[in-house]
């Protein structure tokens, strides 16, 4: 796993607003020389690592959120120009997330789901399985992954609106939504599967099976730092009101979404650091170099047009990043 810290990392900016001036002095200086920032004694260190796609880990002291983890990453054309075939069969390749959990390199206290397509849900409920974590989605996200398989103690309902405070850190989630894409502005394999607990669908086969049911936003704050994820290249804007995080990370795309990326920066205060997100070619293994789909570049120039102070970091697969 590769490791990294920030080239200039310093105080939040809600650390700096709460610092005196001779605390601000400090965090500053110590950013010059390049060493670490000092912060609270209390506060844990706050490290990202990506897994590909939208799959993200956030470890904060002993704890582990992660959200969309999909390791597996089976074929399914969805960047070739005739798309995702749907009738692609879901896998997990447990042998792969067998190997990461067991070295020690993966694990999860909380497991956050932003909705259900397969590049976002199909390898989750055999991580629940193995963790013991906590999953968090929409009646739709739970009824799937039920039908998959994860154990069903282990899955807890959100709908957004929740402000859910645990050892180390704390989760809000957000009423979100999906992207929409096409001339029609579409949705992919649109639907809900409700009735969870009661009943359950036949299991999922394919990946069109695997439908969106829902879209959620997630904000993990740790100490003073404050992560936003989105799993789709839209938002809710009214669902932001007020929030400030410190790192956004931000999918590519938002083709058919009004002022996509300007609006959201400037609703959420102008982020500090922005990681793009769901924007490399998953057909390749999560061991290969991410390949950009060919959203990338775009959404690099559209931070840069809007926030020219915005600090836009590109992970590699599997690099952890240091706050």
């Amino acid at each position: 796993m590769r490791d990294s810290t920030f080239p200039g990392t310093g105080p939040t900016r809600r650390a700096l607003l709460g610092a005196g001036a001779a605390a601000a002095t400090a965090l500053l200086a110590a950013c010059a020389s390049g060493g670490p920032a000092p912060g609270p004694a209390t506060t844990p260190g706050v490290t990202l690592s990506w897994w590909g796609n939208n799959g993200w880990e956030i470890r904060a002291g002993a704890r582990t959120v992660l959200i969309d983890p999909w390791l597996t990453r089976f074929k399914t054309g969805t960047y070739t120009p005739q798309g995702a075939d749907p009738r692609s069969p879901l896998s997990v390749d447990t042998a792969l997330i067998d190997s990461y959990l067991d070295s020690g390199r993966l694990r999860a206290d909380h497991i956050l789901v932003t909705h259900g397509h397969y590049d976002h849900l199909t390898d989750v409920p055999y991580l629940a399985q193995r963790t013991g974590a906590t999953v968090l989605g929409t009646e739709t996200h739970l009824t799937l992954m039920a039908a998959l398989g994860a154990p069903e103690n282990q899955l807890a309902l959100v709908t957004g609106g929740e402000e859910l405070d645990f050892d180390g850190y704390s989760i809000r989630v957000l009423r979100s939504l999906h992207s929409e894409i096409g001339p029609r502005t579409q949705i992919p394999y649109p639907g809900t599967r409700p009735g969870y607990p009661a009943t359950k669908p036949p299991r999922p086969e394919v990946i069109s099976d695997l439908v969106e049911g829902g879209t959620l936003a997630y904000q993990v704050t740790v100490g003073a730092t404050s992560v936003l994820n989105f799993g789709g290249a839209n938002y809710i804007e009214s669902e932001l009101a007020g929030l400030r995080p410190d790192v956004l990370l931000l999918p590519t795309g938002g083709a058919r979404v009004h002022d996509y990326v300007a609006r959201l920066l400037r609703i959420l205060g102008h982020p500090r650091w922005v990681l793009p997100t769901h924007w490399d070619d998953f057909d390749l293994p999560l061991g290969e170099p991410a390949r950009d789909a060919g959203g990338l570049e775009p959404l690099r120039k559209a931070v840069a047009a809007a926030d020219p102070s915005a600090r836009f970091r590109v992970p590699a697969h599997v690099e952890t990043i240091t706050f």
